[in-house]
């Protein structure tokens, strides 16, 4: 009979680290989780919520001066130059400045607010702040907040978005 006599240190074994694999990887995983926790925006969420959720009876009643005018639009975008085309179904005065904001749905650091100007016949251009691709929710308003057009965007689309007023109860 004989016996098996080795005197390795138990580093140069095999199973411990095998065994300590798991464990040294959830470690990493933890500590990789906090950093991006601390790091990444929280777009999703915002400090006035309670005051937004006050005046939501106010922007519906802009949905509604909308489409009681009978606004629309078509918006269209050539690289950074928006350009954008409001047409109301009677003779509503259009005003010289109308902003339209581009909201992107999971990061408000990537919003922006374009201020268009007219250059008459209902035509309107503007300047983007930085590219946009992708799915953008849109929302074109009066500076005097008497009325309002939303809408989804997807910016990388050829076709012009139309945004037309929604009809509530």
């Amino acid at each position: 009979m004989t016996l098996r006599s080795d005197n390795q240190p138990w580093y140069k074994e095999r199973w411990p680290w095998i065994l300590m694999a798991g464990p040294a990887t959830v470690i990493v995983a933890g500590v990789i989780t906090v950093y991006l926790a601390i790091v990444s925006n929280d777009g999703l969420v915002t400090d006035d919520y309670y005051k937004q959720g006050m005046t939501v009876n106010q922007q519906l009643q802009r949905d509604h001066q909308a489409s009681s005018i009978g606004l629309h639009a078509d918006v269209m975008r050539s690289d950074m130059n928006v350009r954008l085309l409001l047409r109301s179904a009677g003779d509503a005065k259009l005003p010289e400045k109308i902003v339209l904001k581009l909201a992107f749905p999971t990061r408000a650091g990537l919003d922006q607010a374009v201020e268009m100007v007219s250059e008459g016949q209902g035509f309107y251009s503007g300047k983007l702040t930085a590219d946009v691709s992708g799915r953008w929710l849109v929302s074109l308003e009066d500076p005097a907040g008497q009325w309002r057009l939303q809408g989804e965007w997807l910016a990388d689309s050829v076709e012009p978005l139309r945004l037309t007023a929604k009809a509530g109860k």
